[in-house]
């Protein structure tokens, strides 16, 4: 039998196992036994510890690197809310294809497999090797004036994410980017939903608005919200009200990162709103997650404290794309070699009694 969408993600859903607290024990061992004062490599230490318990392996791994970049766009755009106009959606992929993008650079500089996700670009391009179409609808309704989208169209979205990790042979990193002209707005509306932050406070100058202009945007995401009426303890309903597609693909990503025993890294804010909705969805999920850095998009850093994530990196990046964790990625993999490849202590006949 056929399982509708929701229940095919209830399933899914299902086969999320928490990271082993066990090896995460024994690989904090491991980091004491090492040649070095204990403590001396920080945040180092902890993120390969992390590594160890959620790939659920002594040896952890980072040399398969996914990055999937969803694309989308957003009816709310008709609203003012961003300085661009959609189109720039389908010119960017269209760059990113071409490998001219930030993400598609820094993706290969860190040696991560960059894959292009349409679930709701309001326009076509011809067949790429390295863009999977699972377009829904072309692009979401226009939030202050009705529901974003169906709960189908926000449960399809999801699976879209979800199912294009699953379909990777390897994944040992992943991180969720994006590319949606407007899509600062619905991720501030999902911030404001399900920590109770205001819209004022929940809003920024996304992809670069005017000063003046921001607090017409935080006006078009209370009305929104007002009208609306998402149920915060629904994060489907607060995805199909006040969402984006590609928010709902990013939400797949993290759920698909936890289900393949991958360290999911978060992006800048709009990743970390999905990340947000994906905790809802399975809690305890954030024990998956490492905030990649801190975006200057004013309601990210609060997103994380809700999240329990402490961000690595602070670049003053804002740029989105899935660009923040793609660097983070290479703190990562520094992680994952010093634990994997210094010798302990007794190795190296290192007498490390302290007088």
């Amino acid at each position: 039998m056929t399982l509708d969408p929701e229940a095919r993600l209830r399933q899914h859903l299902t086969q999320i196992t928490p990271p082993n607290q066990a090896l995460k024990e024994t690989a904090m061992q491991r980091e004491l036994d090492l040649a070095k004062p204990r403590g001396s490599l920080g945040r180092l230490e902890h993120l390969a510890v992390q590594l160890v318990s959620i790939q659920n392996t002594l040896r952890p791994r980072h040399q398969n690197k996914l990055i999937v970049v969803c694309a989308g766009d957003h009816g709310v755009v008709d609203e003012g809310v961003s300085p661009y106009p959609s189109d720039v959606t389908i010119q960017q992929i269209a760059n990113f294809q071409k490998g001219g993008g930030a993400i598609t650079t820094l993706g290969r500089t860190v040696g991560a497999k960059v894959l292009l996700l349409d679930v709701g670009i309001n326009g076509d391009l011809p067949p790429h090797p390295g863009r999977i179409d699972k377009k829904i609808a072309r692009g979401t309704q226009n939030m202050a004036k009705g529901p974003a989208m169906t709960r189908e169209q926000a449960v399809l979205s999801i699976l879209a994410g979800l199912e294009t990790v699953l379909a990777e042979p390897e994944v040992d990193l992943v991180a969720a980017g994006e590319m949606g002209i407007g899509n600062t707005t619905p991720s501030s509306a999902i911030a404001s939903v399900l920590t109770g932050m205001t819209p004022e406070e929940a809003t920024g100058r996304g992809s670069g608005l005017a000063p003046e202009k921001i607090a017409h945007k935080a006006g078009v995401i209370k009305k929104s919200i007002e009208l609306n009426k998402p149920d915060p303890d629904d994060p489907i309903d607060v995805l199909a009200k006040v969402g984006g597609l590609e928010i709902g693909a990013m939400v797949g990503v993290c759920l698909g990162g936890a289900m393949r025993g991958a360290g999911v890294v978060i992006d800048g804010f709009i990743g970390a709103a999905a990340a947000l909705l994906a905790d809802r969805l399975s809690p305890g999920l954030a024990n998956f997650l490492i905030a990649g850095h801190r975006s200057k998009e004013k309601a990210h850093f609060a997103v994380l404290e809700h999240l329990g994530l402490r961000p690595l990196l602070d670049l003053e990046m804002w740029l989105g794309e899935g660009s923040g964790a793609a660097v983070a990625m290479f703190v990562l993999q520094c992680a994952c070699t010093h634990y994997n490849e210094m010798r302990t202590l007794a190795e190296a006949g290192v007498d490390d009694t302290v007088e």
